[in-house]
């Protein structure tokens, strides 16, 4: 018995001993690294725009964005200058980033900025319009394949050439006499007016602006002193004018382009919650009122970046959390209505596409898939990614929810639900609600507050 508490006296003793003279070692905060990309995103002449046949390009469009790596598998975030990217469309794009980039699907976040000279892609509506005979009346799939496949080359030469991030910068800035409500309530608490993003009555544009966001946010990744990337973040529709036939990034595109020249860093600009937002209290469609937007958010932009105030980070400080949720479908889409539309050679090419759209949401819904809403942790700063034409509301609740944090928002994503409005839009009419623009009811409000709540928890 002596023998044995003897023996295990000494084991203990001489572990001890051994753990006294280990030698001071240093656990390494995880390393951050950035890649960023930018492909063209321009499509062919003769080719779909959103309401138009492609008749040149007036200025380029891109397909840009960052892979941040070090937190986990890495995370990809994907802004592009079209309309809109819905279904299977998002499908694709997610898939082929992820594999560039080594990470899976739920990882990656794909927006556009909604420019309306510009074109769609939805690869699910694509496969129901090739099945009737019509394939390519909504975009050109073959492009839009190229445009993923240029992105998903980008991001693994990207990768390559990675940059270590020591430092993020968060800065934010008024942006004047650019955004303004669009949905204008009479008396009876209904909307009596939209006041479009080019409202050529001035009546209408001398309404006050209402409801909007008016900061434009800015993330700067730096390496020690040195700017990596930065992305910018402001709700509005983005149109000055269109239905030119020539593709442009208009007003947004225009101001972070320009940011982009004269720092010499890489931007990204995310569309916020802007559904109910657009420029038409300041924008009568004059052409040359497109620069002179451009000209207001470079100069928010701009503000922004001065106003940056930098932290320390690592991957430690970095994590992404998703939520799945299941949007409640439009009850107004009926599914035989949608076929015999999409069937019908003597139907408007936009009628089809939009049926085959429309359809394709509707089956997905009632085989009960969900879309993704994920938030980006970075420190003190919270960047949620959600679908549709939000509604500026959401954004803002968004913020109320965590006043001590810095909470960012870019929609845009899932394009398919179309406009998202808050609970009591359903009731007060107006274009954003109606059966035309929303694919989803007044329930969806309950369903997205609770997707933000347990995200920004």
């Amino acid at each position: 018995m002596n023998f044995r508490i003897n023996s295990l006296f000494f084991v203990i003793l001489s572990c001890a001993s051994f753990l006294l003279h280990i030698p001071d070692v240093r656990i390494e905060a995880a390393e951050l690294r950035v890649a960023t990309f930018n492909v063209d995103a321009s499509p062919p002449v003769g080719s779909p725009l959103a309401y138009d046949p492609t008749k040149g390009i007036q200025e380029p469009l891109s397909c840009r964005g960052m892979v941040l790596m070090g937190a986990g598998q890495p995370i990809v975030l994907c802004s592009v200058d079209w309309i809109g990217i819905s279904n299977g469309g998002q499908t694709r794009f997610k898939e082929e980033l992820a594999e560039a980039a080594n990470t899976i699907p739920e990882r990656v976040c794909v927006h556009t900025i909604h420019q309306h000279d510009a074109p769609r892609c939805d690869f699910s509506a694509e496969a129901l319009l090739n099945q009737a005979g019509a394939s390519g009346v909504g975009f050109d799939p073959r492009f839009a394949m190229t445009v993923i496949k240029r992105a998903a080359e980008a991001i693994e030469k990207s990768i390559e050439d990675s940059v270590e991030v020591t430092h993020f910068g968060f800065g934010e800035a008024e942006v004047k006499e650019v955004a303004s409500n669009r949905r204008i309530l009479g008396p009876d608490g209904k909307v009596q007016y939209t006041r479009y993003t080019a409202t050529k009555d001035p009546k209408i544009r001398a309404f006050p602006v209402g409801t909007i966001d008016p900061l434009l946010k800015t993330i700067v990744f730096y390496q020690e002193d040195e700017p990596v990337v930065a992305l910018t973040y402001y709700a509005t529709h983005p149109q000055s004018y269109y239905r030119t036939g020539m593709a442009n990034p208009d007003f947004p595109g225009m101001a972070r382009n320009a940011r982009e020249k004269k720092t010499d860093v890489p931007h990204i600009h995310f569309n916020g919650a802007g559904g109910n937002i657009g420029a038409g209290k300041w924008n009568d469609g004059s052409h040359e009122n497109r620069q002179v937007l451009a000209d207001k958010v470079e100069k928010g932009m701009e503000q922004a970046w001065d106003n940056i105030k930098r932290s320390p980070i690592s991957g430690e400080q970095v994590s992404w959390n998703l939520e799945a949720v299941q949007l409640p479908v439009a009850t107004h889409l009926i599914e035989k209505e949608l076929v015999d539309i999409i069937n019908d050679p003597s139907a408007k090419s936009d009628a089809r596409y939009y049926s085959a759209k429309h359809l394709a949401w509707l089956r997905s819904c009632q085989a009960g898939e969900t879309v993704d809403i994920g938030c980006l942790s970075l420190g003190d700063v919270r960047i949620l990614h959600m679908p549709g034409e939000l509604f500026v509301e959401y954004q803002l609740a968004a913020q109320k929810m965590r006043p001590d944090l810095h909470v960012l928002m870019a929609a845009y994503g899932e394009y398919a639900p179309g406009y998202i409005g808050t609970k009591i839009a359903y009731s007060q009419g107006g274009y954003e609600a109606s059966d035309r623009a929303s694919r989803v009811t007044e329930d969806v409000e309950a369903v997205l507050m609770d997707a933000m709540q347990k995200l920004l928890k």
